[in-house]
């Protein structure tokens, strides 16, 4: 009877490890999506975008969900995109050279950039907290754009492409660009300012246990400056 007692009591840390874990995966996989939206609007003189992190309760939740771990499933940010829609090719605009068009064209392939930056940020952010918490390197050759998709990323992915088809019908063309934007996103994952400012939202998706934080609540924390 002892013997179960403890080993029930072992199994259920186990979980609750596993729980924890979990949360925190995911608590850095939205707060590096929020956090891009926010700084990389504003370093590009971009308007700002309404957007929300939206979370489920994982308390509430089967420890087998949990474990299939579809990040989409469980939390996202909604909103936050600078082009709402993708009705027509920027490959065809960056050709047009009409004098009238080209700060509109400009601003319009901008925007469009950093929308897809910033959908790989997330799971880069998680793979970067992972690799840390596990002593390991983090880098381009361990991750790669593939290997988005074992954190979370594949519907981020998905939506990157979808953009790039928009970009140009040359499926070569749409991997150089995407190669482009991601070195860029690593960059903005290994800036020591960005990664204080993701891992400060994360910590706060943490502990104010919420189901939404909206972009204000967002802003405000990331504009406080740090008390010594």
């Amino acid at each position: 009877m002892v013997f179960d007692m403890k080993r029930n009591k072992i199994f259920k840390n186990i979980s609750q490890d596993k729980l924890l874990g979990h949360k925190q995966c995911i608590a850095f996989h939205e707060a590096g999506h929020a956090a891009a939206i926010y700084l990389n609007n504003k370093a590009r003189n971009l308007p700002p975008t309404f957007f929300q992190i939206l979370l489920k309760d994982l308390n509430s939740m089967s420890e087998e969900s949990i474990m299939v771990y579809q990040v989409d499933c469980i939390a996202r940010v909604k909103g936050g995109r600078s082009i709402k829609s993708l009705p027509y090719s920027t490959d065809t605009l960056a050709h047009d050279h009409h004098h009238t068009m080209g700060a509109l064209i400009k601003d319009h392939i901008v925007a469009f950039e950093v929308d897809i930056i910033n959908l790989l940020i997330g799971p880069l952010a998680e793979a970067k907290y992972i690799a840390r918490t596990d002593d390991e390197l983090f880098n381009h050759k361990l991750v790669d754009l593939e290997a988005l998709r074992n954190y979370g990323g594949s519907s981020d992915l998905e939506m990157a492409y979808e953009y790039l088809q928009c970009f140009s019908a040359c499926k070569q063309q749409q991997n150089k660009k995407l190669d482009e934007l991601f070195d860029v996103a690593f960059d903005f994952i290994n800036d020591r300012a960005n990664w204080a400012a993701i891992t400060k939202l994360a910590n706060y998706i943490l502990d104010s246990n919420k189901n939404i934080i909206d972009c204000e609540e967002v802003v405000l924390l990331l504009e406080q400056k740090s008390i010594a």
